[in-house]
């Protein structure tokens, strides 16, 4: 007799459903919703009736074309984003490429690592009330260095100073994010065949050879990656802005990114709804925008040749037989 098959994919469909109810309610409806209302004028602390506007696109135009705060927001992240990712990224590829490095052979890898990645793992506001205290007008440790060191007669008021502002966030969000970005990349480096690291020792390549020849366009899925990963993480900073300088947004909006504008565009004042879920889709908008960008830049160009080269072919053929 022939013997009926188990099939087990149905356990996976059941397995997987209180996920699926959870993204629905917590993450999908609130993202339609969002889309939705930026169309809409709901405001206020007890909202009316939701209408659609007559010009539905009024609120994405009002934070485009008039909004300054808005505009310097999306300055501010850029720059808060490119000031601590250049060094993050560079520090975490010598580190990642010094770790694995087999000739060095470092000893006690694992200590330095999770001595890297602590910063990760300390909550944002324990680092906004420590770096708060390091910089504290009058008194506080760098202001008593720079009095003990000569290099100031009299204290200074770090965080009123926009450019000392926005490198002391910069400088915390690399501090916090670099251990983590070395902690993937050490992944990817390990995943890369160690025939051809052998092979460039023995044809005599040297360090930098090897890590511009063979580790780095290793890399390039994993590097993409963590370029998406620190973009959409950019383009959402706040919890460091909102609590170091308190209010959020620092000395003349020095500090204020597009998270911190949002968050007082929907929880503080006139309670604007509205513009704040107009605000939140342009930033979905431009995220996208710049991931597909990222996708087309770090794309594999001779897969793709060899794609389109394919396709040459198989048209070739086609014509071909429609010809016969």
């Amino acid at each position: 007799m022939r013997r009926k098959g188990i099939n087990y994919s149905k356990y996976g469909y059941i397995f997987s459903l209180p996920f699926i109810f959870a993204f629905l309610v917590f993450s999908l409806y609130p993202i339609l919703y969002t889309a939705a209302i930026g169309f809409t004028n709901l405001q206020g602390l007890i909202p009316k009736p939701i209408q659609i506007l007559d010009n539905p696109f009024q609120n994405f135009k009002d934070l485009i074309y008039h909004n300054v705060a808005f505009k310097t927001s999306l300055t501010n992240t850029l720059l808060l984003w490119i000031a601590n990712f250049i060094p993050q990224i560079a520090l975490a590829l010598l580190l990642a490429a010094w770790f694995t490095n087999q000739r060095l052979r470092i000893r006690g890898q694992g200590a330095f690592k999770v001595l890297l990645y602590m910063p990760n793992i300390i909550t944002a506001s324990t680092i906004a009330v420590l770096f708060s205290t390091l910089f504290a007008y009058p008194m506080g440790p760098v202001n008593s260095l720079f009095d003990l060191m000569g290099w100031s007669d009299e204290p200074i008021f770090f965080l009123q100073d926009k450019t000392t502002a926005r490198g002391i966030v910069s400088f915390i969000q690399f501090w916090m994010w670099y251990g983590n970005t070395m902690i993937i990349l050490v992944a990817g480096v390990m995943g890369i065949n160690p025939a051809q690291f052998e092979s460039a020792a023995i044809d005599g390549a040297n360090g930098f050879q090897t890590f511009f020849r063979i580790t780095l366009p290793s890399l390039r899925t994993i590097l993409l990656y963590v370029l998406i990963v620190s973009m959409i993480g950019g383009l959402q900073m706040f919890d460091i802005p909102q609590l170091f300088i308190a209010p959020g947004g620092g000395p003349d909006n020095a500090t204020l990114t597009t998270s911190v504008f949002i968050y007082g565009q929907a929880f503080k004042g006139s309670y604007l709804y509205n513009r704040a879920a107009a605000a939140s889709m342009i930033m979905f908008l431009i995220a996208a925008v710049l991931s597909a960008i990222l996708f087309y830049a770090m794309r594999d160009r001779d897969a793709a040749k060899v794609r389109k080269q394919e396709k040459k072919l198989k048209k070739a053929a086609k014509a071909a037989a429609r010809g016969a």
